[in-house]
Order: C-alpha cells, then structure tokens, then sequence
C-alpha cells in the first residue's frame, strides 16, 4: 500500500497520484514561463491514437491582458476561487485527423480520450513541481468557443487553474469544508474482467 495525506491506495503505486489532487485555494503567486513551459511539455508526451496529438491549450497567466477574457468565462463560482490561479487554461482536442497513409481528413473517435490523456499528463508535472492543477467543466463552453476564436474542427474539452496552494480561508466557508484531497471508488467498481453481467 502506499500513503500520502491522509490518502492511501489500496496497491503499491508512486506516491506522486495521491499527492496530485485538485485544490481551490490558490496563493495568487505568478508562474515563471519555465514552469509553464515544463507542464506543458508534459502534455507533449502524452500518447494519442496515431500519435495525431490532437491537444490543445489556449491559456491566460494572470495579470496579462487574456487574462479577464478567460477568467469571464467561468461560471461565477469558480470565478470565486480561480481568480487567484496563476494560469487558466483551456484545453480543446481536434476533432479530426490525417487518415493513415495519406492526407485525407477523417474523424477521430479518440480525440477526447487523448487530450484527457494530455491533462493528466500535465497535472502530474504540475504536481511534481509544487504547483496544483483543478480541472473544471464551469464555464460557458459556446461563449468561450467564439471568443476564444476556436476553429469549428476542435472541440472544447474543458477549464484548467492551476496555482500555487494557498490559505483555504481565502475561500467561501462551503468551500473552506470541501479544501482536502478526496478519495476513490474501489477498483471493484470500474474494472470488470469479461463484460458486463
């Protein structure tokens, strides 16, 4: 077994997946680009279905003039606590790819799975850094799709903060409650050898 604050897996697994968890608290503390620029390179190592790499991640580092823009996106609860991420990132996946062999255009099935692949490849890195990621579907998907100019090929996957943890006291008291890493369904529950019964 292995444990990490207060969390502990059932099997042997790298301490690092109980350590990455998605908090709400952010310090506010800016991100150097080198930081950036390593948990993105993460996500470049992701592995994708014909290596199509269909991630994307259009982002905002605070204090810079996208930052309101992605920041207005949010639903006005998350805008409570992610006003003080250090970067809002949005992640989006190509829907379409090269046809193998050749240049034709053709849907991908996998292009969610693998950008979900790319993000958790990202909110480890960030982790292992001493930053945290929170991953959120909060936001206004149709109305961040046109001001963020995204092209009619991609979809818009999800909202990423990630930050520096701060003092939960910043945050409303519900949330305050709610400012600690949770834990997981059995193994049981979600890996079936055969099919369903």
């Amino acid at each position: 077994m292995t444990q990490f604050g207060g969390r502990t897996a059932d099997h042997r697994i790298e301490p690092l997946f109980l350590q990455r968890w998605s908090p709400r608290a952010f310090s506010g503390e800016p991100i150097p680009e080198a930081d950036l620029a390593r948990i993105f390179e993460a996500a470049r190592w992701a592995p994708s279905s014909f290596n199509a790499q269909p991630w994307r991640f259009l982002y905002a580092r605070r204090d810079t003039t996208h930052w309101p823009v992605f920041l207005g996106l949010l639903s006005a609860s998350n805008q409570l606590w992610a006003q003080h991420a250090a970067v809002l990132i949005v992640a989006l996946s190509k829907t379409i790819r090269r046809a193998a062999g050749g240049d034709e255009q053709i849907l991908s099935h996998s292009h969610s799975f693998d950008c979900g692949a790319a993000w958790a490849c990202m909110a480890l890195q960030a982790t292992a850094m001493g930053w945290h990621a929170h991953g959120m579907v909060g936001f206004d998907i149709p109305r961040t799709a046109i001001e963020l100019n995204v092209p009619a090929d991609y979809r818009v996957e999800a909202a990423i903060a990630i930050g520096r943890r701060g003092d939960k006291s910043i945050l409303p008291e519900a949330l305050q409650e709610r400012e600690a890493p949770n834990g997981r369904e059995p193994i049981e529950t979600f890996a079936i050898e055969g099919g369903f019964r």
